[in-house]
């Protein structure tokens, strides 16, 4: 108990001259606080690897580095991610907005027309899979193997995938 006492008290000597080395890349009091704050977190979460007779304060300068470089990696993939999906988001509203009701209807007419050639085999796990049912539950319903089921799912993917492009191609040239 006494070590941990000696390390707390050694690691909050640091504090300041930690303080000045985080605002130095924080630019900002606030997130230099909590990035003192998250870098004593650590210390003290990790205190058995600190070996003794190091140096304590580039021990502590190199966590605060590192937490300053997770975080600002963190937050970058956090913007690009908002961004994307902010930019997902305004194709979508684009592409659903600029359809019309007709045009849609055709779409599903042809999908109906293609999911009627299925065989009932790769028709009935395929559309149970569409309403939400996992793989084993199709499986168990139909008593049939897993794998069987999968492999069904995957063939009429392929199939009306293949189907539905040739629709639209011919649409496209009459």
């Amino acid at each position: 108990m006494k070590e941990v006492m000696d390390f707390s008290r050694q690691l909050f000597a640091f504090k300041d001259s930690l303080h000045h080395f985080a605002f130095l890349f924080t630019k900002n009091e606030d997130d230099a606080n909590d990035l003192v704050q998250d870098t004593m977190l650590k210390a003290i979460r990790h205190s058995e690897k600190f070996e003794a007779g190091t140096s304590m304060r580039r021990w502590l300068y190199i966590i605060l580095k590192n937490t300053f470089i997770n975080n600002y990696r963190k937050n970058n993939k956090l913007k690009n991610f908002k961004a994307e999906s902010l930019q997902r988001a305004e194709q979508d509203f684009l592409n659903n907005s600029s359809t019309n009701d007709g045009e849609g209807k055709c779409i599903l007419e042809d999908i109906h027309k293609v999911l009627g050639k299925l065989p009932y085999e790769y028709y009935y796990p395929f559309i149970r899979y569409f309403e939400g049912y996992k793989y084993h539950e199709i499986a168990k319903e139909l008593d049939i193997p897993l794998g069987t089921v999968k492999t069904r799912i995957h063939c009429a993917r392929i199939f009306l995938k293949h189907k539905l492009k040739v629709c639209t191609a011919f649409k496209k040239f009459n």
